[in-house]
């Protein structure tokens, strides 16, 4: 289990816990948070730690230096290590937004600067996502013959009209933080000093909810938003399950008609 405050990883990532509240710092600000192996594996700790501790009920996601939320996958370290690349396995589960991973826990990106290539996929994977005025997004793989088969492609046309997705995949070029706001890939856009201010004014809105009801929804969102309505509203998630099996389900009631915040349960 990762540990807050282990100084092997805070070479590069950060794991911070308040309260309730996790906080995962990409920290290669040198090389503008781009991913490789190292830190692909540090997140994958990072995020089990998330899921395996009840006591963490919400994330934040950024990336250190103010230049880059993350500028995708490190080609410079990969063409360095290309052996050592060969030898580093991971699936598509390893990802914390995979079904299979099981992550339900509500994840906010905190961005700041560039989120392209790799960096607009980490973004895409989280629930929420909250940027700085000067942030800048995109897929410019194809301008390095290169394809974003990291979720780009398969989820930016899922996340936005077709149209406007295909865009930014066919052209490579950025997009200013506002006009990502206003394709539906960003939350909020605020000043670059207000940003963790207002991931974590966000982050306390979720933390006034049951953490069980939380993943309850998020559970039933993701898994649900496949499937045909109906059969969506008839599938028994076990999240859903556990939530109404817990005290949370009889508590919130109660503290709304006693008038007094309600006592939720851990995670």
């Amino acid at each position: 289990m990762l540990v807050a405050g282990n100084s092997t990883v805070d070479e590069i990532l950060k794991f911070d816990v308040d309260g309730h509240l996790a906080t995962i710092t990409l920290n290669r600000p040198e090389a503008m948070n781009a991913q490789n192996p190292p830190l692909v594996q540090a997140m994958s700790d990072a995020f089990k730690t998330v899921r395996d501790t009840p006591s963490i009920w919400v994330v934040i996601l950024t990336g250190a230096g103010g230049r880059a939320f993350s500028a995708g996958n490190d080609l410079k370290w990969r063409t360095e290590n290309s052996d050592s690349i060969r030898d580093f396995e991971e699936t598509r589960e390893d990802a914390f937004n995979h079904p299979k991973f099981e992550l339900w826990k509500p994840v906010i990106a905190a961005v700041d600067g560039y989120a392209i290539g790799g960096g607009l996929e980490l973004a895409m994977a989280c629930d929420v996502v909250i940027a700085s005025d000067t942030s800048q997004f995109g897929l410019p793989e194809a301008k390095r013959g290169l394809m974003a088969d990291g979720g780009g492609v398969h989820g930016l046309t899922r996340a936005i009209p077709t149209k406007l997705a295909m865009e930014m995949i066919l052209t490579g070029s950025f997009i200013s933080a506002d006009r990502a706001n206003d394709m539906g890939i960003v939350n909020k856009v605020v000043a670059s000093g207000e940003l963790m201010e207002s991931a974590k004014a966000m982050a306390y809105q979720m933390l006034e909810c049951s953490p069980k009801a939380l993943q309850a929804a998020k559970q039933a969102a993701v898994l649900g938003r496949d499937e045909p309505y109906w059969d969506a509203l008839d599938t028994e998630y076990s999240m859903f399950e556990r939530l109404i099996a817990s005290n949370d389900f009889i508590e919130g009631p109660k503290a709304f008609s006693e008038k007094r915040k309600p006592e939720w349960e851990d995670a």
